[in-house]
């Protein structure tokens, strides 16, 4: 099986590098929107509702697009997506009012869905069992590069001197189409054209798999949720963040560094992944991980000097750095062969309802309360989907546990998600299949 190993890594790196400068395109975009948003007069509620549209479109069209990609081929839906996430960025520095703000914004986060149902699907295709979860850490390595650097360039280039916001956070969001125009120089030959994978699976086969049947695969709505609280953690710390600093008198750039330090924290997490699930074992880490999230972001409240903020993002981007790999892989793991975009469209849907009902949640609560109190929402929700993880972790009757996992390392089930010394290609993943809380 080592053959297929270097054409892999090949193809992987390339998508490792599209996914950076898109990512990095909306990272540098999601801020800016925020700012020029402020800066035409928004209050904490209209950056909430305008946070909100942009996964609204894509909460109505994840899973039609996950079927389609299923039984047709993956590319289209990345050249697609960059396209969107290009011009959503763009014309949002052109818009002029709130309303078509919300609207381009919307537009970004459809194009990124496009490119994330995409992107995901051809790891799923191209990855052999045994290499998902090194493949799926891999790809969101791209993501956090992204998240690195987009705020970063953001706030060197929004400046709020002499009035100056509005012009600076639009030639910000002008930027960041550019920057998303790149991805283009690395969207070539990223999936098979013959349809067969390293992995050994190729497009879908048979009649489509009822979405009612693969939110009833054990441990898939558990994940969901985990999913959709750490997503929904890292979109409102992108999207209030700048508001806080506003309100304490921080400046843009150090709020760019801020959330650039974050995502570094995220790949530093994902680099030592592996370890830390054979020490710990997977319901423990993802346990231990969203419970100190969730601690962290209710300490963003106090009115802490800027090296505590630094402080507190670094542990926090390093907690919230576990959920997203784990359950793309889990998802694929658990998931019949010709559902697999289609769950890990499923999965993409919750997220984008937390980024729909969790910014909503959250502005609404900056209305009322002040600025920090999205910041305890986000603690209670990483809380919740802590005790989902320690719910989902308990051993079924009668199992052992691995050996090689840890305290939090799930039993042998019988569908295929046993224990790594079962032999099974689903737990040389490491992936976990079908438990719910280790994603």
């Amino acid at each position: 099986m080592t053959a297929p190993a270097r054409p892999g890594r090949s193809w992987l790196l390339r998508l490792v590098i599209t996914f950076s400068f898109a990512q990095g395109a909306v990272s540098m975009a999601r801020p800016a929107v925020s700012y020029r948003a402020l800066a035409l007069g928004a209050d904490e509620r209209a950056i909430g509702v305008i946070t909100a549209v942009y996964a609204l479109l894509p909460l109505l069209v994840a899973v039609p697009l996950g079927r389609r990609t299923d039984h047709g081929r993956c590319a289209p839906l990345l050249v697609v997506g960059v396209a969107l996430i290009s011009g959503g960025c763009a014309l949002s520095g052109l818009a002029g009012s709130l309303p078509t703000m919300a609207a381009w914004s919307g537009v970004m986060g459809l194009g990124h869905l496009c490119f994330v149902i995409g992107a995901q699907s051809i790891v799923a295709r191209r990855s052999a069992p045994e290499d998902r979860d090194r493949n799926f850490g891999h790809f969101t390595i791209g993501a956090s590069l992204g998240q690195l650097v987009g705020p970063v360039a953001a706030g060197l280039v929004i400046s709020g001197h002499d009035g100056a916001m509005a012009r600076t956070s639009a030639t910000a969001l002008l930027v960041s189409g550019a920057v998303a125009a790149v991805a283009y120089l690395s969207l070539w030959r990223l999936e098979q054209r013959a349809g067969a994978t390293e992995g050994g699976t190729g497009r879908a086969a048979g009649p489509p798999v009822p979405v009612r049947g693969i939110l009833r695969t054990r441990g898939v709505p558990a994940g969901i949720f985990m999913s959709l609280a750490v997503l929904s953690a890292t979109d409102i710390l992108t999207a209030y963040l700048p508001v806080i600093g506003e309100d304490r008198h921080i400046a843009p750039t150090t709020i760019g560094l801020l959330l650039s330090l974050r995502a570094a924290a995220t790949i530093a997490c994902r680099v030592v992944m592996t370890p830390m699930i054979r020490w710990l074992g997977r319901t423990a880490l993802m346990v231990g991980s969203c419970a100190l999230a969730g601690l962290l972001c209710g300490a963003m409240v106090l009115p802490a000097p800027v090296w505590a903020l630094a402080l507190m993002l670094t542990g926090l981007g390093f907690c919230l750095g576990v959920g997203q790999p784990l359950s793309m892989t889990t998802v694929v793991q658990a998931a019949p062969d010709r559902a697999r975009s289609t769950a890990l469209a499923l999965r993409l849907t919750g997220n984008r309802l937390g980024q729909v009902a969790a910014p909503a949640a959250a502005g609404l609560l900056a209305g009322v309360a002040g600025t920090a109190a999205p910041f305890v929402m986000l603690g209670v929700l990483l809380l919740a989907s802590a005790g989902t993880a320690a719910r989902g972790g308990k051993p079924g009757r009668g199992a052992a546990p691995a050996r090689s996992g840890g305290p939090g390392t799930p039993p042998a089930e019988a569908a295929g998600d046993g224990v790594r010394q079962t032999g099974q290609d689903e737990r040389r993943t490491g992936s976990g299949a079908g438990r719910p809380g280790e994603q």
